[in-house]
């Protein structure tokens, strides 16, 4: 039995075709599922962002702040109201702390919570990535999304059960990181099933808001909700996130041949038709739809095997970019986990603010990193040079970040422009390699169309990616008690790093474009080959 004949239209794309009588046209489809897998990522990592709006809740650290000002209350919140807030004077139950964090290790402890996180996740992207390209991506999808909402909702029922066990905590935190490793090689699997080479960049640029996006809703989410509670600023992302997973199994077609058109990624794959021509099935599917119903597409194709780990390592370009993405990742995780708390425990402008308000501040780091990831898509397509592009990146964000580190402080207005600029040039490169050049690397030439091995390749590279997400953070929660100065030198080098790794693909990109190709360079991975 092949892998096609397993699988069934999703019920709510069958519901919607007795409705209208006719199949959507491919060109929907795409719309459709770069709006399902975006809102199904946003979602994942909306329920990553709790952590980091309640560290300063779990261990506050009033030693290193004035006296509680006088309350201030804001007739809108933000973003309607003002961003910046100055601590208020009711803060004094959020001084306590929650144990086993509000100790003298607390930090350490919040570090460890991470990267247990992370580890898990890293760890199970090897394993999803695999299981992705043998299993029916929209219900392993499903399941993913379903069970990272349970453990990030059980983990802030650890606050209405007065739970203070640290192994509590870290347990569901890592069943959380195993579950969300489902996510990113599903996600790009599925685009890149539904979308050729051409423009991948910008497309996956856009698409790639998504992490921000997310980030953005999950922060408020989780800051809107935590004066009822810190628990409830993570029930409420894991219900949503839970909510989404029931979007993705009603509509998400995971591939073409699901629902009825062919697999545009396949060379040597054959096609059997069960009616009539591809055209006119987009016009009606009325006389398919029972058919499509019980057998779930109108095509079967062969040669789909997935692809072992190995392999995938092999092709072309997956290692370096591997490893670029640890540091890259190692980066742009730290922001994720530390921003709020760094903005909570430093001036801007001469006042603290609070955790709220920090959280909410956050967000403007990640509207930079949209725009970063949209701008890497674009260069990186029009000049056809994605390490060029990506190294460029993250060269450029070590000056942005030590500018903002040095003058962040001086006034809001600063502190927000310079956040902005690093959260671009931060999160670029990170869109970029995730995105683009896992679906560019998952369809590579040498594959010859016969293998599905898009989710693979994606879960090699975020997956090593991921071991750098958390060493990031978990080195954080060490440095930061040697003062902040020490956590950006860490981000600096890290940056440095992730250039460097790409320095052999760059320069086979630039002696392409000058036409010094030799028989040794022929055989490097130029992303940009159309087939």
């Amino acid at each position: 039995m092949t892998l096609g004949s397993k699988r069934k239209t999703p019920p709510g794309v069958q519901l919607l075709r007795r409705i209208r009588g006719r199949n959507w046209s491919p060109k929907t489809f795409r719309y459709v599922i770069l709006l399902i897998t975006f809102i199904a990522y946003a979602c994942y990592h909306a329920s990553r962002k709790p952590s980091s709006i309640v560290k300063s809740v779990l261990h506050p650290e009033p030693s290193t702040k004035p006296p509680p000002q006088a309350h201030i209350i804001n007739e809108h919140p933000w973003p309607l109201g003002n961003v910046f807030v100055k601590e208020e004077a009711n803060a004094n139950n959020e001084s306590k702390g929650w144990e086993p964090f509000n100790g003298k290790g607390g930090t350490s402890r919040l570090g460890e919570i991470d990267v247990a996180f992370l580890a898990c996740y890293s760890l199970g992207m090897y394993v999803a990535g695999h299981l992705g390209d043998t299993l029916d991506l929209r219900l392993f999808l499903t399941w993913g999304m379903i069970g990272s909402g349970f453990f990030v909702g059980l983990f802030g029922m650890g606050y209405f059960w007065n739970v203070h066990a640290f192994w509590f905590f870290l347990v569901m935190q890592m069943a959380a990181g195993l579950f969300q490793a489902t996510g990113w090689p599903s996600v790009v699997a599925v685009v890149g099933n539904w979308f050729g080479k051409r423009k991948r960049g910008l497309i996956m640029g856009i698409w790639n808001a998504h992490t921000s996006v997310g980030n953005i809703c999950g922060s408020l989410i989780a800051a809107g909700v935590l004066q009822y509670g810190w628990g409830w600023s993570f029930i409420a992302p894991g219900f949503v996130m839970s909510l989404g997973g029931v979007l993705v199994y009603l509509f998400l077609a995971a591939y073409p041949e699901d629902v009825g058109f062919p697999d545009i990624n396949s060379n040597s794959g054959k096609f059997i038709k069960r009616n009539r021509d591809i055209e006119e099935e987009e016009e009606s599917v009325e006389a398919d739809v029972e058919g499509e119903e019980s057998e779930g597409s109108g095509f079967r194709y062969e040669n789909k095997k997935s692809v072992g780990l190995l392999q995938a390592c092999m092709i072309p370009g997956v290692i370096p970019f591997a490893l670029c993405l640890f540091f890259s990742k190692l980066v742009a995780y730290t922001f994720l986990y530390w921003l709020p708390f760094y903005l909570s425990q430093t001036t801007i402008g001469g006042e603290y603010m609070s955790v709220k308000t920090a959280g909410n501040l956050s967000t403007l780091f990640d509207v930079g990193g949209i725009v970063g990831g949209i701008l890497a898509g674009y260069i990186s397509d029009k000049f056809k040079a994605r390490a060029t592009t990506a190294a460029t990146f993250m060269y450029a964000a070590i000056p942005a970040m030590l500018v903002y580190h040095s003058y962040g402080g001086i006034s809001q207005t600063v502190n927000i422009v310079l956040m902005m600029v690093a959260g671009l040039f931060v999160n670029g490169p990170y869109a970029l390699i995730t995105t683009a050049v896992s679906a560019d690397l998952g369809t590579h030439k040498s594959l010859q169309g016969d293998s599905r091995a898009l989710a693979t390749v994606t879960a090699i590279i975020d997956g090593t990616g991921s071991a750098g997400a958390a060493l990031g953070p978990l080195l954080t929660g060490f440095l930061s008690t040697l003062g902040w100065e020490a956590v950006f030198y860490m981000l600096v080098v890290g940056a440095l790093c992730a250039g460097l790794l790409l320095t052999r693909l760059v320069i086979a990109e630039i002696r392409e474009k000058l036409g010094y190709v030799d028989e040794a360079d022929a055989s490097e991975p130029l992303l940009n080959d159309r087939r």
